[in-house]
């Protein structure tokens, strides 16, 4: 005659032992899942060290070659100065040259006909998540000042601060400093001289209004006959 063989429920003992296991587990897999964020936030944040470092450089060369502009632009008004007294029949024409100078530096009020233009932030794109992907940097002003100085520009200007030949312009978010004051956008460049001139070096083909529009930059232009622009110390007249 055989008898009913009963499965034996499981010991207090064993369902402890599988509860810790179980337990066990779920800490080893978050353990790992936070190790593998961290990592990444590390690794995010070496890259974000790298460009403001390799950023800081690039600011502290552009430093350095105005520094020495503005020296050499000195020393030629120096030396325009002792060939005055020898040279009489090249002073009106050395006092010209050393009056430019003079104005590029911002030693002088500029006043005359010229350019305005305003760089502004293209609107916010719910789709994009970098803002620095639609709004105006130090890179973009650049193109447009180097543009100006090359295209004879007499004198420049930002949101209404005259610019020195080694002003130090730097991007901060959503603001630029110029010489430590700060400007949100728009951004509004004024140029002092031949507003023909100064238009078409802008607008050529593949120049720096396509690249500004490339970027996403809205960038408005107008000439004006009459600007009016303080020297660097503050003085109109």
């Amino acid at each position: 005659m055989s008898r009913n063989k009963y499965m034996k429920p499981p010991s207090r003992k064993s369902m402890i032992i599988l509860i810790v296991c179980i337990v066990t587990g779920f800490i080893i897999g978050y353990s790992y899942n936070l190790t593998k964020e961290n990592r990444k936030l590390s690794s995010s944040y070496v890259n974000k060290d790298e460009s403001y470092r390799e950023d800081l450089i690039q600011q502290q060369e552009r430093n350095k070659e105005l520094s020495e502009e503005l020296n050499g632009l000195q020393q030629t008004i120096r030396e325009y100065e002792k060939s005055f007294a020898s040279n009489e029949d090249e002073y009106d024409t050395l006092l010209q040259e050393a009056e430019k100078l003079r104005l590029m530096l911002g030693e002088f009020p500029a006043v005359g006909q010229g350019i305005r233009i305003t760089l502004d932030d293209a609107e916010y794109d719910q789709n994009n998540t970098n803002p620095n992907d639609y709004i105006v940097h130090e890179s973009h002003i650049f193109r447009v000042i180097n543009e100006l100085k090359i295209s004879g520009a007499e004198a420049i200007s930002i949101n209404g601060q005259r610019l020195k030949s080694n002003s130090y312009i730097n991007c901060t978010g959503p603001v630029i400093t110029i010489d430590g004051n700060q400007y949100p956008a728009p951004f509004v460049i004024e140029a002092v001289g031949n507003p023909d001139v100064l238009i078409s070096s802008l607008q050529i083909v593949g120049g720096v209004f396509d690249q500004l529009i490339n970027d996403q930059i809205v960038v408005t232009l107008e000439r004006s006959n009459q600007l009016s622009m303080p020297s660097v110390n503050g003085n109109q007249s």
